[in-house]
C-alpha cells in the first residue's frame, strides 16, 4: 500500500514537473533554410471591395492608407493584389474595363490605378498584381467564356499591364489567371509569350488562382507549362497543400483567403492561418480577400476586410484586428527572408514560424488560437485543442549569440472583451541561447532583433453616422476629376461613368452614363439588366428623383427605384419598387429588377433622345410617381421590401444618360 502511494507521488511530481516545465524547441540555421519569404497582402475587388474607399475626404483617406501600407506604422502591407476590371458584377460590385469596346481604350477608369500608387507612394518596394475576374463581352466573341479565342484574352490582359506602366509609371509584378470554371494550359503558354513579346518577362505568372490541382499536375508533365508558371496560387487553402504542389518546385502562394467577418475571431482567422499557411502547406504569401471593407455593409460578405472604411459621407472608419495581427508578421520581415526550416506546432496546441534576413536578424511569431475563436469563413476547420503552456526556445547557429528580443504581443478577450492588440512589452533577455515564455490560450507573439515597429495612431475619426438623409448630385466631372464613377453609387451590373455630352452643351453637359452595350463574361449570374445603388439599406420611406435620357431608340429603358433589397452575386433577384420608362411610349411599376412582378403600367409617350424627369415617392405601403412633374400614377400597393437602397439603372445592356439625382427621406 505504501509503495503504491510512493509510486501515485512520483508520478505526480514527474506530471508536474514536466508540465511546469513545458516543451523545448530548437530554432537553427545550421542543417541549412527553408523557403524564401514574399509577404503578406490584401486584395481591392473581386469585386468593387474599395468602392467606397476613394470618395473619403482628406485627411481620413490618407490615413486610412496608411494604417494599410506605410511601413512600421500599420498592416505595413508586402503585397497589393488588384481586379483588372472587367465591367462584371465580381462579388461586392462591378469595377469598369480599360476597354469596354474591342477598338476603346482608357487607363484612367476605375479606382485600381490610383490604389496602386497610393501604396507604392508609401511603400516603394510592394509586390503588384493584376487578376481579372470577367471580361468585356467582346472577349468571349459571344460566349460567357473567355479562352475561345485566347489570343484575344492574352493581348487584352497585357495591354492593361502596358496601361499601368504608360500613364501610371506602375510596374506590375505578377498576373494572375481566370479559372473560376476550368483551367486552360493553352492560355497560359500563350500568355507568358504575349507578355515576352511585349517586353514584360520580368511579369510573372501566378495560375491558377483556384485549387492545387490540375495545376500542380499538369506544371510537373508539361516542360512549356512550368516554364510558364512562377507561382503556384491556390484559394482558401485550409493551410494544407498537396503532394504534387510540393513536387512541382514551384513557390506555393495563399493567393486568396480569408474572408472572414473582421471582428476578434477574424483576426483569430488571420493569425492562426498567417503562421499554418508556411507550418501546414509552405506557402510563401498570403492575400487577404478583402484588402478593406469598403463597400455598402448589406452587400455580400459585409466587413470581410483587414479593416473597414464604409462611410465616406461621415468620415468614420475602424481599425479592425486583422490590422495588428498582419503586423506582427510585416513590421518585422522583408520579402526576402527566409524561414527556418524548425518551424512547426506547439506540443499543447499553436504554431510558430521563425524567419531570418541571413544577416543575423531573427523574428519569431507564435499564435495559439483556439478553435471557435479562429474559425474563417472557408473551408471547414476540423477540431482541435489548445490549452496554456511554457514553451523554451534554444537559439542554435547563427542565432546563438541573441542576448535580447523585442517582444510585440496581443491578446484575445473572448469573455472580459478586454483584449490588447499589438503592444510592445518588455523585451526578454535570451539566456546562453535561450529563453523561456508562457503562452496563454489566443494569444500572438513576436519575438525579434527588429526594434523600429510602430503601433502606429491618429486622432479618433469622426463618428458613425447613417447616409445623409437628403442627397444631390448633378454629376459634374469637374468636382471629382480623378476617379471615372459618381461618388457613392455601387454599380451592381453595368458601369456607370461621368459622361461630357460635346454635341449637347444645355443643361446637361455632364452627366452619368451606363456603358456597357454587351452581356460581359462573368462566374457571377449578372442581371440582365443593370443597376447603381446608392444610400442607407434601412431607408423606407423617401422620395427620389433623377432626370433620365435613353439612347436606344424603341428598345430603350430606364428606371429609378427605391427599397432595393439586394446586390452583389444574387442581384438578379432583386426586389424593391422599380418605376420604368421606356423608348416605346410606355410606363411600368414593378415589384422586382427582372420587371415580373407588375404593380403597374400604361402608356407615358416617352421616346429615345429626349430628357424626362422622374419622380418616385414610397410612404408606407403605397408609392406614386410622377413623369416631368405631373402624376403618372399613386397608389401602388406594395408589401415587401420595407426598406432598401434607392437605385438606378437600364432595362438592358444598353447606352443611357442621367442627370441632377436627388434622394429626400421622408422619415
Amino acid at each position: 500500500m505504501n509503495i503504491s502511494i510512493q509510486r501515485c507521488a512520483f508520478f505526480s511530481i514527474f506530471l508536474c514537473i514536466s508540465i511546469c516545465l513545458g516543451e523545448d524547441y530548437d530554432l537553427d540555421d545550421k542543417t541549412g533554410l527553408g523557403r524564401s519569404f514574399d509577404g503578406i497582402g490584401g486584395l481591392s475587388g473581386g469585386g468593387a471591395t474599395s468602392r467606397l474607399l476613394v470618395n473619403y475626404a482628406e485627411p481620413f483617406r490618407s490615413q486610412i492608407l496608411d494604417y494599410l501600407f506605410k511601413p512600421k506604422f500599420g498592416a505595413s502591407l508586402q503585397i497589393l493584389k488588384v481586379e483588372i476590371g472587367g465591367d462584371a458584377q465580381t462579388t461586392d460590385g462591378t469595377e469598369p474595363s480599360h476597354m469596354h469596346y474591342e477598338d476603346d481604350e482608357n487607363y484612367f477608369r476605375g479606382y485600381e490605378w490610383w490604389l496602386m500608387k497610393e501604396a507604392k507612394k508609401r511603400n516603394p518596394n510592394i509586390t503588384l498584381i493584376g487578376l481579372p475576374w470577367a471580361f468585356p463581352g467582346w472577349v468571349g466573341n459571344g460566349e460567357n467564356w473567355p479562352y475561345s479565342f485566347p489570343d484575344i484574352t492574352a493581348s487584352y490582359v497585357v495591354s492593361w499591364i502596358l496601361g499601368a506602366n504608360k500613364y501610371h509609371d506602375l510596374d506590375i509584378d505578377y498576373v494572375g489567371i481566370w479559372n473560376e470554371r476550368s483551367f486552360n494550359s493553352k492560355y497560359i503558354k500563350l500568355l507568358r509569350y504575349t507578355l515576352d513579346k511585349s517586353g514584360l518577362e520580368r511579369v510573372k505568372i501566378i495560375a491558377s488562382d483556384n485549387l492545387w490541382e490540375p495545376i500542380s499536375s499538369f506544371v510537373i508533365a508539361d516542360k512549356e507549362l512550368q516554364e510558364a508558371v512562377e507561382i503556384l496560387g491556390v484559394h482558401y487553402p485550409g493551410t494544407t497543400t498537396v503532394p504534387q504542389a510540393l513536387k512541382s518546385g514551384k513557390k506555393l502562394w495563399s493567393s486568396e483567403d480569408y474572408s472572414t467577418f473582421n471582428d476578434n475571431v477574424g483576426g483569430g482567422c488571420w493569425a492562426r492561418i498567417l503562421n499554418q499557411n508556411y507550418v501546414n502547406g509552405q506557402m510563401t504569401a498570403t492575400i487577404s480577400w478583402n484588402l478593406v471593407s469598403s463597400y455598402y455593409e448589406n452587400l455580400p460578405f459585409g466587413r470581410d476586410g483587414l479593416m473597414t472604411a464604409k462611410e465616406p459621407w461621415s468620415g468614420n472608419y475602424a481599425v479592425e484586428s486583422p490590422i495588428w495581427i498582419t503586423a506582427h508578421t510585416t513590421q518585422f520581415t522583408e520579402p526576402g527572408w527566409k524561414y527556418l526550416q524548425t518551424v512547426g506546432h506547439f506540443t499543447h496546441g499553436g504554431s510558430y514560424v521563425a524567419l531570418t534576413d541571413e544577416r543575423g536578424n531573427l523574428t519569431i511569431i507564435t499564435e495559439t488560437m483556439t478553435h471557435d475563436h479562429s474559425m474563417c469563413i472557408r473551408p471547414p476547420l476540423p477540431s482541435y485543442d489548445v490549452t496554456a503552456q511554457n514553451v523554451t526556445f534554444h537559439l542554435k547557429g547563427t542565432f546563438a549569440s541573441i542576448s535580447e528580443l523585442q517582444v510585440w504581443h496581443s491578446k484575445f478577450d473572448f469573455k472580459t472583451n478586454k483584449t490588447v492588440l499589438f503592444r510592445n512589452i518588455k523585451p526578454i533577455k535570451v539566456i546562453k541561447g535561450s529563453f523561456s515564455v508562457e503562452l496563454d490560450v489566443d494569444e500572438v507573439y513576436t519575438f525579434t532583433t527588429v526594434r523600429n515597429g510602430q503601433r502606429g495612431s491618429y486622432p479618433d475619426p469622426p463618428p458613425s453616422s447613417p447616409f445623409p438623409k437628403s442627397y444631390k448630385d448633378h454629376f459634374d466631372v469637374s468636382g471629382n476629376p480623378y476617379f471615372s464613377e459618381a461618388p457613392n453609387f455601387a454599380d451592381q451590373t453595368g458601369v456607370f461613368e461621368y459622361f461630357t455630352n460635346q454635341t449637347d452643351p444645355g443643361p446637361h453637359v455632364s452627366t452619368l452614363r451606363q456603358v456597357v452595350t454587351q452581356h460581359p463574361v462573368t462566374w457571377v449570374a449578372d442581371a440582365d439588366q443593370t443597376i447603381s445603388i446608392i444610400g442607407d439599406y434601412q431607408w423606407q420611406d423617401l422620395m427620389v428623383s433623377c432626370d433620365v435620357y435613353m439612347e436606344s431608340v424603341h428598345t430603350g429603358g430606364v428606371f429609378i427605384a427605391l427599397r432595393v433589397n439586394k446586390g452583389g452575386g444574387v442581384v438578379r433577384s432583386t426586389r424593391g419598387i422599380f418605376f420604368w420608362i421606356y423608348a416605346d411610349g410606355t410606363y411600368k411599376v414593378t415589384n422586382d429588377l427582372n420587371g415580373m412582378t407588375v404593380l403597374a403600367e400604361g402608356l407615358s409617350e416617352t421616346r429615345a433622345h429626349v430628357w424626362y424627369t422622374l419622380t418616385l415617392t414610397i410612404k408606407g405601403n403605397y408609392a406614386s410617381a410622377d413623369l416631368n412633374g405631373y402624376p403618372l400614377w399613386k397608389n401602388a400597393v406594395l408589401s415587401e421590401p420595407r426598406h432598401g437602397w434607392a437605385a438606378i439603372g437600364t432595362s438592358s445592356f444598353e447606352l443611357a444618360q442621367f442627370d441632377n439625382f436627388a434622394i429626400e427621406a421622408l422619415a
